[in-house]
Order: structure tokens, then C-alpha cells, then sequence
């Protein structure tokens, strides 16, 4: 199963039926939105219905959240999860957990005994919906603090910038 997992794609094709999007055991559908509605008289919609949301705070929704197939209950932006508290950015250091990423936060440590700074960083793990699929190692990534959504994932990746251009460097901020 996690072999299939990641070898299908999940961008909507004109061949993309309901078994691509159905790769869990459990049937995969949205909450807030009823599959079985009775047909009109008038006519069919060949789209169909998607609960988005705007999480707020000036971020973007984006357009792979309003028009793909994917279906992610701890998408800020599809599921159920409010964005409160902390917003941090850092950079993208691991993408090799399903719907998970490591970011890595630099920062600054001052030592009054040396009158110096001292480069430190933090990782924290956050959620990335497959909205980012085009998310790879060393873009930097914004994230908002949401509810605990596993014992050590505690953020939800709201918006993810490119890197500028060259290789991936470990301290990159200074």
C-alpha cells in the first residue's frame, strides 16, 4: 500500500475517477460535503462539490486546494483545522514522511561571557497538504500553529515560497 501510495499521482487528469483518489482502506471523502444528492430534473454538473475555506490571516488559498481531487482532513485549507497562535517560517530540510515535513528554524543565541552570538536552530515537524506538491528540500515554508494533530506535529504548512537558486546550504539566514 505505501508503495502504491507514492507512485499515484493525485493531480486531476481527464482519466482521474474516484478509485485514484481512493488509495486508503477507509472510503476518503470531505465531512461538510453530501455525495448523495438525487439528481435534478434540469440537468447534471460534471463538477464536483469541494469544501475550501480561507484560513485567514492575508494567506492565499491555493488553486490546487480549490481544484484538485486530493482529500486531507488536516488541510488547513480543505479539512477541519483552525489556524491560531504562532505563524514561523523556516526552510524544508526532510519531505520523506507521508503528508509531513521537517523545517528547520536558524536563529541567533547570544553568550555575554564571549560578548558574541552563537548560531543555533530548531527542526519542527508540520503538516504539508498536497496542495504544496511542487514543495521540495530547501523552500521556505510558513507555518501556523494549529491543534496537536499527531504526538509531535503541532503546525500546518499555510504557504510555501521557492528557493532563490543554487544548493541547499545548513545556515542559510546569515
Amino acid at each position: 500500500l505505501y508503495w502504491l501510495y507514492k507512485h499515484i499521482s493525485l493531480r486531476p487528469t481527464a482519466m482521474s475517477s474516484v478509485a485514484d483518489i481512493q488509495v486508503e482502506k477507509a472510503y476518503q471523502k470531505q465531512a461538510t460535503v453530501f455525495l448523495n444528492r438525487k439528481k435534478a430534473l434540469g440537468g447534471s454538473t460534471k463538477k464536483g462539490k469541494r469544501y475550501v475555506r480561507n484560513v485567514g490571516l492575508g494567506f492565499k488559498t491555493p488553486r490546487e486546494a480549490i481544484d484538485g481531487q486530493y482529500i486531507d482532513k488536516k488541510c488547513p485549507f480543505t479539512g477541519d483545522v483552525a489556524i491560531r497562535g504562532r505563524i514561523l517560517t523556516g526552510v524544508i530540510t526532510k519531505l520523506k514522511m507521508q503528508r509531513t515535513c521537517v523545517i528547520r528554524r536558524d536563529y541567533l543565541h547570544y553568550v555575554r561571557k564571549y560578548n558574541r552570538f552563537e548560531k543555533r536552530h530548531k527542526n519542527l515537524s508540520a503538516h504539508i497538504s498536497p496542495a504544496f506538491r511542487d514543495a521540495a528540500v530547501g523552500d521556505n515554508a510558513t507555518v501556523g500553529e494549529c491543534r496537536p494533530l499527531s504526538k509531535t506535529v503541532k503546525f500546518n504548512v499555510v504557504k510555501v515560497t521557492k528557493a532563490a537558486g543554487g544548493k541547499f546550504k545548513g545556515f542559510a539566514k546569515f
